[in-house]
């Protein structure tokens, strides 16, 4: 059926059915009365019913329309199928087979798989009982114009799905439910640090699952810093000798897989000079350039950071050959920044990156700045604003609230930073792509990454991908708390170590005894 078609059905059917179903012209409505909706992050627009139906535990996925058929979609549906239905439930399946929802039908207009920013995550779901009135779109049906929404709407469908521990069914409770949901960012970022402390492979491939849980789309991976150089670079193979260890390293084949889901002294200014790198060396831009290269091979993406923070110039005055450089060029050190930066930028530009900034550099030089430039904020609040005036974008991360390492920083900040504060200019709001929760690791690895990271984490989520309307217009102690407490169970469930919500100091363990859903 075409997705329009099916789209008028729906509509239709909404309208015949309006005495079993409740509008909500917001999501900040409950589906019941006095009870949240416990979805996370909150959709659009959707209504509710009355009823509760119960879901097949042999639900069969019926991918249409051109991308409906994808590997992608198939191998989702698998995976949130195992994660909705216990291993035991085939055999505890009803003898009667009188089950409401046996089928999901998946329709999905684009069979094209590129991702890129920007990439439409739009997605539409109709729960319904089959038979009578409610069968016209068969049970339950998701609708996306490409498969990286119909995946979002998967997820939500997930969550609608809730076992009953004295039926032993899973059921979706206050149907029929129609979604309608798209995200409000393009750019939900997290950033996670690898250079401070190693992560395994396995382990960021977790920190990827969780974060489709809250619609999180893109994983800034800080692999390399000063600390550390723990990724194999083909075109420089002593790179990765500043690893902690040999048995802290990736590999370009764990790179790929993850995609998919102390070298060369000649680049310090000096022995006693190590950082920032030597600017008057051409074999400086040469290893960039190597780097960018290689990177281009296994990361298919659009954007690239280049860094720029904390530079700290002073010891190239130190460096006497380095001095000399500047000295014959009639440079400050601060102009040495700006054409380190400037000439990184132009490397990048002609392997089609996308070049992101720290705001440090805007802040340096910003009429030089190429206007490709993404600017990344995370000094202070305010700078979006700036940025966007000059008609660059900006990623908002002020580390004020949206820092996962600052232990002292609650949920509720998490969850009410606003990126389009102080931008008022409808233009210039759509220069924000988004934001960035920022999981540096000096003080995280496995054994606490996750739990610092979640469930404050999911508080940036919902602001990201939420209408404004709604979630501004609901209570942080009652209608937010309750869903929040109820998403961090969900990510317990499936296997996520999420810390508490209301610990005074994130990642700390629960206190006492007591439910999940309280703590």
């Amino acid at each position: 059926m075409p997705p329009k078609l099916l789209t008028y059905l729906i509509l239709a059917l909404l309208a015949a059915s309006a005495a079993a179903a409740r509008r909500h012209p917001s999501p900040a409505s409950s589906a019941a009365a006095g009870e949240p909706v416990y979805l996370w992050p909150l959709p659009r627009n959707f209504t509710s019913g009355s009823r509760t139906l119960l879901v097949d535990p042999d639900l069969a996925l019926d991918g249409q329309g051109p991308g409906g058929a994808a590997a992608a979609v198939a191998e989702a549906f698998e995976r949130y199928r195992s994660l909705v239905f216990s291993p035991w439930a085939h055999a505890a399946r009803n003898a009667s087979g009188g089950y409401d929802v046996g089928k999901l039908t998946v329709v999905v207009a684009s069979a094209d798989e590129k991702l890129e920013l920007g990439v439409d995550e739009s997605y539409t779901i109709y729960v319904a009982a089959a038979g009578g009135v409610n069968s016209i779109v068969g049970g339950a049906t998701i609708e996306a114009n490409t498969i990286y929404g119909a995946i979002r709407g998967l997820e939500t469908f997930s969550q609608l799905c809730v076992f009953n521990y004295d039926t032993k069914n899973v059921e979706v409770r206050h149907a029929p439910w129609y979604i309608e949901d798209e995200p409000r960012f393009a750019f939900r970022g997290l950033l996670l640090d690898t250079s401070r402390h190693f992560l395994p492979v396995d382990v960021i491939k977790q920190v990827i699952d969780s974060m489709s849980f809250s619609k999180l789309n893109v994983l800034h991976w800080h692999i390399i810093d000063e600390q550390s150089f723990p990724l194999e670079v083909p075109s420089y193979p002593k790179l990765w000798k500043g690893s902690y260890s040999k048995l802290e390293r990736y590999t370009v084949e764990d790179a790929r897989d993850i995609v998919r889901g102390k070298g060369y002294p000649k680049l310090w200014p000096s022995p006693k000079c190590r950082e920032p790198l030597d600017v008057t060396s051409n074999f400086t831009f040469e290893v960039i350039s190597g780097i960018l290269s290689d990177m281009r091979k296994i990361f298919p993406f659009g954007l690239f950071h280049l860094g720029g923070d904390e530079v700290y110039t002073g010891c190239w005055n130190a460096t006497p050959h380095v001095k000399q450089w500047l000295h014959e060029r009639n440079m400050t050190t601060k102009d040495a920044y700006k054409y380190f930066v400037l000439k990184a930028q132009e490397i990048a530009i002609n392997l089609n990156w996308i070049p992101v900034n720290w705001e440090e550099t805007f802040n340096s030089f910003k009429e030089n700045l190429n206007p490709l430039t993404v600017v990344h904020n995370w000094l202070g609040p305010g700078v979006c604003p700036k940025v966007v005036e000059k008609g660059f974008r900006c990623i908002m991360s002020n580390q004020g609230v949206w820092y996962l390492d600052h232990l002292d920083v609650p949920w509720q900040d998490f969850y009410t930073s606003e990126p389009l504060a102080g931008i008022n200019n409808t233009a210039q709001q759509k220069l924000v792509l988004g934001g960035e929760v920022c999981m540096w690791g000096e003080t995280a690895d496995t054994s606490d990454v996750q739990q610092t990271i979640w469930p404050r984490a999911a508080a940036a989520a919902e602001r990201m991908w939420s209408q404004l309307e709604a979630i501004s217009a609901q209570d942080l102690e009652t209608t937010v708390l309750a869903r929040l407490h109820y998403f961090r169970c969900l990510l317990n469930h499936r296997g996520i170590a999420a810390a508490p919500v209301t610990n005074s100091y994130a990642r700390r363990p629960p206190i006492g005894p007591g439910s999940c859903f309280i703590q």
